[in-house]
């Protein structure tokens, strides 16, 4: 699957994994979200509501450019800089290019779609 992200004036888009987490997420789609700065490592927003993590590994390092639910918190992640181990991150794809428009400053209104 593959969804675009309109990030203020930049269109990027990203290949999902097949899981159960990542068809949850799909499910809210279309989604416009706006994207809040976290440890200068990643960019988060809160979603409509918590998704599923049935059959999920317990955790997993990110990567710049990974496409991530955090379910401790309910909320999404997209990683702009390498992290490590993180209980509770389920990968739901990676952004297929453009990482360097989620390193803006300050918070990014995102518009997030299924691309059929």
């Amino acid at each position: 699957m593959k969804i675009r992200l309109t990030v203020g004036e930049k269109v990027l888009t990203a290949t999902l994994r097949d899981n159960e987490t990542t068809r949850d997420f799909v499910s809210l789609l279309p989604l416009t979200l706006t994207l809040e700065d976290y440890a200068a490592t990643e960019k988060i927003s809160d979603l409509p509501r918590r998704l599923s993590t049935k059959g999920t590994p317990p955790g997993t390092d990110a990567s710049a450019g990974d496409i991530t639910y955090y379910a401790p918190w309910g909320n999404l992640a997209l990683f702009y800089r390498d992290s490590g181990h993180a209980n509770g991150l389920v990968t739901l794809g990676k952004l297929d290019g453009g990482v360097e428009a989620l390193r803006e400053p300050g918070p990014l209104k995102a518009r997030i779609e299924l691309v059929k």
